[in-house]
């Protein structure tokens, strides 16, 4: 009897953030809106790193690549959301689905990571600033990103393979707008124990360690600040950190917020109505951090323009 209750898999469907007929052009217009935005913030940041000789130093070689990691990680969800929306239709093939699932998996992870590196490159700046150019050379630079590229493809990978051996039933209904993992494996009529336990496993071990791993350059470059003799030089310390310490806030705090709702609500609909926090809001909000907080960022966006008009 179990087995005849299973199905072969062809398609899943995203409920999206509403049912309501009335609201789909209205959401339609708002994330389309936001993410243009996204895209042609963060686009810009990569461009002007990458036009400016100025601007090539570690902190905004990792700036650029966690602003094209933006750019994919929000790619991921919102171009397939919108096109459900446009043709009315909630459907996602199976291998749409994972190779969705794979993606998001894999620029998040990425996105955590690269803010980890950028957090240890703020800590030797400060910290260790006669030493700085010599510490973060160009090759250990690149380590570092390609290090993060190969944990987050390997983890996605891992993750992506595991969700293939599961069965599912009929009801393939997820109340989300994109193929999330934890959502996926609820969906399962398999055993899910082990996909639960290494999920829960990596998420304490890539985002525990990662955020350890940035309070502890944070708690260093605090006692740093704290020893420096002038005001003006524990300013001066503290903005060049300010704006990564933001996005770090923001980003890990909207994945605690909607986890922890989620958990304590055991609603999804409100889970994925949480979840636009971090896939969306926050990758937009970046390019206006960085680019509001840094004269660097304004200079080489002024110049370009300038060389363009």
């Amino acid at each position: 009897m179990e087995a005849e209750n299973l199905t072969r898999v062809s398609e899943f469907v995203l409920l999206g953030l509403s049912e309501e007929p009335d609201l789909q052009p209205l959401l339609f217009g708002l994330f389309l809106s936001m993410y243009l935005i996204t895209v042609l913030g963060n686009l810009l940041i990569v461009l002007a790193v990458s036009s400016d000789s100025h601007l090539h130093t570690p902190m905004y070689f990792f700036l650029s690549n966690l602003s094209f990691v933006d750019i994919c990680f929000t790619s991921t969800t919102v171009p397939k959301m919108l096109v459900n929306i446009q043709t009315q239709s909630k459907l996602i093939t199976y291998g749409g689905c994972i190779t969705q699932m794979y993606f998001f998996l894999l620029f998040a992870e990425l996105d955590n990571f690269l803010l980890t590196v950028m957090a240890y490159d703020r800590f030797v700046a400060i910290c260790h600033p006669l030493h700085y150019t010599v510490i973060m050379h160009p090759r250990l630079c690149g380590q570092m990103v390609l290090g993060s590229c190969i944990m987050s493809v390997l983890n996605s990978l891992l993750q992506s393979l595991m969700v293939l051996s599961l069965s599912f039933c009929a009801d393939l209904k997820f109340p989300h707008f994109f193929c999330e993992l934890n959502q996926m494996i609820q969906l399962a009529c398999s055993d899910t124990f082990l996909n639960n336990l290494v999920m829960y496993f990596v998420a304490v071990l890539v985002g525990g360690g990662s955020l350890t791993g940035i309070l502890y350059s944070y708690s260093k470059i605090v006692s740093c600040i704290r020893a420096m003799p002038s005001a003006h030089g524990k300013y001066k310390a503290f903005s060049t950190c300010a704006s990564h310490l933001s996005v770090v806030s923001l980003f890990y705090l909207t994945i605690l917020g909607v986890y922890l709702s989620s958990a304590a609500t055991h609603n999804a609909h409100s889970s994925a109505t949480a979840s636009v926090l971090y896939t969306v809001v926050t990758p937009m909000l970046n390019p206006f951090i960085y680019s509001l907080r840094n004269k660097d960022i304004k200079g080489a966006l002024q110049r370009s323009f300038g060389m363009t008009a």
